[in-house]
């Protein structure tokens, strides 16, 4: 008799796609009931549903970090200004309309709310996603997340003050957090463009090879040295466990749906032909949403496994995660 239920082993997937389908299709349920909520048409509950948006609206204004002095930055970098400046000066500039935007509509929600302004259909939008514990639709143009609000607070502010560091030092960072970026395939590019300049080759005729570092990230800083490229640290693995001793890809543990990544040298070098055999271009993506969100193939050793066995897993890197 056949079973009612595949298991995942008949795809060639790992039991954790079961466990990972599993809470995508809890997720979708309680989201679509979360929207078909009745909302309370008493003054009691209405007032309370108010007063609790208004208070989580007062908390994320005062949590918000303050916009990075760019005309100040953009100064002392003065008019010559390499890729990644350029970058840097790029970033500070979409995330400060991000936060700019952000404090005058939650502003506007709370004034809206006391009825000193009219609610217009995006206040009542940023209204709905507040109480709801979502980011709001307005927020998510600057890059895409499906973090819940309140964990999306948070990651906005290590990522301002990743930049808000680099601005002040004007050093760049010796690890990089690729997610924190809104255009990474274009800090990509600029990093290619240095080693261009650099070493005087066209970069067309440059690609890149990955090194994935044995040592945990904080020993990791210790033993970088200036060899062009940049370490990129924070990537998680989906579809895949990975072994450090050997540097290689092998099967996540029972109950392990994403695994962290040692930092991983992105290095910049001529095209060469490079060893196909036992290699995995594993691909990475921005967020856990696949579609449009690829931003660059990163070589990984397959370990005992032959590259396609990871293919039908569906192993791939993720930028930035769901929580």
């Amino acid at each position: 008799m056949w079973p009612n239920f595949d298991k995942p082993d008949a795809f060639g997937q790992h039991s954790n796609a079961d466990i990972a389908s599993l809470i995508g299709e809890t997720r979708m349920l309680f989201t679509t009931l979360l929207s078909m909520q009745v909302q309370s048409s008493g003054s009691d509950g209405a007032e309370n549903a108010e007063n609790k948006v208004s208070d989580l609206a007062k908390d994320i204004l005062v949590n918000t970090p303050d916009e990075i002095n760019y005309e100040q930055t953009a100064k002392i970098i003065g008019l010559i200004r390499t890729p990644l400046e350029v970058v840097l000066l790029q970033e500070i500039e979409r995330y400060n309309n991000l936060l700019d935007d952000m404090r005058t509509q939650l502003r506007n929600l709370r004034r809206g709310i006391q009825g000193l302004v009219v609610m217009s259909s995006d206040l009542e939008d940023i209204y709905t996603a507040v109480s709801e514990g979502r980011v709001p639709f307005q927020w998510l143009k600057a890059y895409n997340s499906l973090k819940p609000l309140a964990a999306w607070a948070r990651d906005l502010s290590l990522r301002v003050a990743h930049f808000n560091t680099w601005a002040k030092t004007l050093r760049s960072p010796s690890l990089f957090w690729l997610a924190a970026y809104t255009f990474p395939t274009g800090f990509l590019t600029a990093v290619l463009q240095t080693s261009a300049r650099a070493t005087k080759t066209p970069i067309d005729e440059l690609s890149w090879e990955f090194f994935v570092f044995v040592e945990e990230d904080a020993n990791a800083t210790r033993i970088i040295r200036e060899g062009g490229g940049a370490y990129v640290h924070n990537l998680y693995l989906e579809g895949a466990g990975w072994l450090r001793k050997n540097q290689c890809l092998q099967d996540a543990l029972p109950m392990e749906l994403i695994c962290p990544l040692p930092v991983i040298h992105f290095k910049p070098v001529e095209n060469l032909k490079k060893r196909s055999r036992g290699i995995y271009h594993c691909p990475a993506y921005y967020y856990p949403i696949r579609s449009g969100s690829f931003i660059i193939a990163i070589d990984l050793k397959s370990g005992i496994e032959k590259p396609e066995y990871w293919i039908k897993r569906g192993s791939a890197i993720l930028l930035s995660l769901a929580n």
